[in-house]
């Protein structure tokens, strides 16, 4: 154990003791609320769910100021998430299991019970949200696809049957706005409608030593409209419409040289995550513009003896991106521009992905102790991307969609196209059986079939002739077809009415894919393996044993569990220069750890919260090898027994919250969140890996009958460090500090 894990191991272990040894002293008459979830398609308490999981209620989004993924993803022991180069790519890393570029997520997220198709959507502007369920080890029976790490299932406010308006205006630094409202209520009889907008503005954080100004401006315009139909008891229509309209930019990366003044020291300096002397000062402002448009019916049937559903969902989102090209540098200092005949690049990458998705479910009542659920989902997928390079003329940079630029301000230099069809469909079962009052076992299974057919589109010429693969010809088509069944076990044991035990196996899937045309060929060119036109399926088998449970007189909530997992064909991610080509390459390892979780009301005034997570990653060995290639083999070998790409070795969450009543029915707030993110880990490599990171939010509030004001500050100490390290040298700077006002009213 290094001392760094050991300190923080040692700093959650005292909290822990501390929160303990004050309960009895402290309290009074407080306790903990009741937490209701839907970890199994059914209203249950917390504790009585035989999954690990969190719960992020109503009262904690409000209370600390939970507006963004990373928001919550802070407050959850062995999770992390990666935000960086553009909105659509946000990885999410759960128990070692993780994400990468252009991959299908490792995680199944759910809005209202409907599964996100389209991982491109997934790092959203948080509002109007009821409350986030976070399950961990594979979901696949009740969750659908991909949900090989967990589950995360996102509740949006209902409707409500009288009138009601909430609105939120917020500043901060960065000259940044934010501007919030929903109005709810009903529309006769049978039908309520709720919706809610979003604004936020922002000039940026991070600054482009080389313009003078920020380097991540945004700017977000959502909306979600909701309408409740219920014409009577038996029968519920629940219509949901999501638009969202971001600009930001892409592509500002830092690639550190040994000696600044020597441009071909970016091929020689060591790669190190930990590096942020070197500035960001690319030449090229460029752009980000995502659009998301997302429709979905949902539709219960109650008919005395169970209920149906159907789901259906519409979802198109597309995003282009243009940046600055390798090293990320001013043309004047870039290294393409000391090769000739090569120049200073920039880049763009168009991705378009449509998905329509049907769902159709059985939920039995339960009799003599047994229910279950069972039914069938079909989703399919039209998704086109085009990367690509073109000569930087110092002019700006310019977006290419669907054909390259072949004259005019800034030629491609290269482009490469592909369009994808994809069909994939499931069966699933979930059943429970309460053996007696003490033992419930339950058990599931799925069976996923996914078809995938990419056809490339890059014109016939120069583009595909420079990768020198004799397979890479225009209108080409690809096919394959993955498929696994995912069965399920969990036994639970509740020897009283507040403490749980359970145990089981169960086994995760998500599908492969392709990779763009001839990268396989370019990738052993350049003396990288694992990588070839094809990323496989992944299958992932946990075992994981836990415990939970709720204490003095529920001033306190306890959670243990502990995992092995054994992934085969996992992803990790590989960028070649040379064609701006994002890819995907599988490696098998094996992943071992242990959560703690603590919640106390100490009184009623104080909450405290203590998270620890641990993973042992353990690469096995890289796949796609070719065996007569010594070389290949020998790669393979060396990385045998190294960690596993984006995994940290712990996160310990830690928070407190104190209320103080005031005169004139006022109440004052303090509240302090503390997140440590262990040694990170970035490539098979491990070629280089980041020091822990801590960070530190507060939030200072005072609330009335219907109004709330809180000052606010999220890194509090103002930490710099990398969000991420990408194979290549790649550096993405993670935001600095930020702090602001935020106002509510509630009509």
């Amino acid at each position: 154990m290094d001392a760094t894990r050991g300190k923080w191991i040692a700093i959650c272990l005292i909290a822990v003791g501390a929160v303990v040894a004050a309960l009895p002293v402290l309290a009074q008459t407080a306790e903990l609320e009741e937490v209701v979830v839907t970890a199994r398609k059914r209203s249950e308490s917390f504790r009585d769910v035989p999954i690990t999981m969190n719960v992020i209620t109503d009262q904690t989004i409000q209370q600390a100021g939970i507006e963004s993924t990373r928001d919550y993803v802070a407050m959850i022991p062995n999770m992390t998430i990666v935000e960086t180069q553009n909105a659509g790519n946000s990885f999410i890393t759960v128990r070692g299991i993780s994400q990468a570029r252009n991959s299908e997520p490792s995680v199944a997220v759910l809005v209202d019970g409907v599964l996100e198709s389209n991982p491109y959507e997934f790092d959203q502007e948080l509002f109007d949200i009821q409350q986030i369920e976070v399950l961990k080890g594979p979901q696949g029976a009740l969750y659908g696809r991909n949900a090989i790490g967990g589950a995360i299932i996102i509740t949006t406010k209902d409707p409500s049957d009288q009138f009601e308006a909430t609105t939120r205006v917020g500043v901060g630094n960065g000259t940044s706005e934010r501007v919030q409202g929903a109005v709810s209520g009903p529309l006769g009889d049978t039908l309520k409608y709720r919706a809610s907008v979003n604004f936020y503005n922002t000039g940026g954080y991070l600054e482009n030593a080389y313009l003078h100004d920020k380097a991540d401006p945004m700017r977000d315009y959502s909306a979600r409209m909701r309408l409740l139909w219920k014409p009577n008891d038996a029968l519920t229509g629940d219509l949901r419409v999501y638009l969202d309209r971001l600009q930001t930019r892409a592509y500002y990366f830092v690639i550190p040289r040994s000696d600044e003044a020597n441009p071909f020291t970016s091929f020689t300096t060591p790669p190190n995550a930990n590096d942020i002397t070197s500035p960001i000062q690319v030449n090229n402002r460029g752009e980000d513009n995502r659009d998301i448009w997302d429709v979905a019916y949902k539709l219960d049937y109650d008919t005395g003896h169970g209920t149906l559903t159907s789901v259906t969902n519409w979802n198109r989102t597309r995003e282009i991106d243009t940046g600055d090209a390798y090293d990320f540098r001013p043309t004047n200092t870039a290294i393409f521009a000391f090769i000739p005949p090569l120049s200073d690049l920039n880049q763009s990458q168009y991705i378009d992905v449509k998905a329509e998705s049907q769902e159709l479910r059985y939920t039995s009542p339960t009799i003599g102790g047994f229910s279950f659920i069972g039914g069938a989902y079909y989703v399919h997928t039209e998704r086109f991307i085009s990367t690509g390079n073109m000569i930087d003329e110092g002019l700006g940079v310019f977006p290419v969609y669907q054909e390259p630029r072949l004259s005019g301000t800034n030629p491609s230099a290269t482009f490469l196209a592909d369009s994808q069809n994809n069909n994939a469909w499931a069966l699933f079962a979930n059943a429970t059986y309460e053996i007696n009052q003490f033992w419930e076992l339950d058990a599931a299974l799925r069976y996923d079939e996914d078809s995938r057919e990419n056809t490339t589109r890059t014109p016939a010429g120069p583009f595909l002739a420079e990768l020198l693969d004799p397979n890479a010809v225009s209108g080409a088509v690809r096919k394959h077809r993955w498929d696994e069944l995912q069965p399920k076990a969990t036994l639970r044991y509740k020897p009283t009415d507040n403490i749980t035990l359970y145990g089981g196996w169960s086994r995760g899937f998500r599908s492969g894919g392709f990779n763009q045309t001839g990268v396989g060929v370019n990738a052993l060119r350049s003396g990288i393996y694992g990588v070839s036109d094809l990323f496989n399926a992944e299958v992932a088998d946990t075992f994981e044993v836990g415990w939970k449970g709720e204490f003095l007189d529920r001033r306190l909530n306890a959670g243990v569990s502990v995992y092995s997992t054994k992934s085969t064909n996992g992803y990790f991610f590989v960028f070649l220069a040379s064609n701006s080509t994002q890819n995907l390459g599988n490696l098998d390892a094996t992943y071992r750890g242990v959560e703690l979780e603590l919640n106390a009301r100490p009184t009623e005034r104080i909450d405290l919260y203590a998270n620890f997570g641990y993973t042992n990653s353990h690469i096995d060995r890289l796949e796609n090898i070719d065996a007569n290639d010594p070389a290949a083999v020998a790669a393979s070998a060396a990385d045998y027994g190294h960690q596993a790409p984006l995994v940290s070795r712990t996160t310990t969450n830690l928070g407190a919250q104190y209320r103080q009543p005031l005169p004139g029915e006022l109440t004052g707030t303090i509240r302090l969140d503390f997140q440590n993110i262990g040694r990170t880990w970035w490539d098979p490599q491990n070629d280089t890996s980041r020091d822990p990171v801590s960070l530190i939010n507060l939030r200072l509030g005072l609330q009335g009958e219907k109004w709330s004001v809180a000052a606010w500050s999220k890194n509090l100490t103002n930490k710099i460090y990398n969000a991420e390290f990408s194979p290549g040298g790649f550096l993405w700077r993670a935001p600095p500090r930020r702090f602001g006002v935020d106002f509510d009213y509630r009509f």
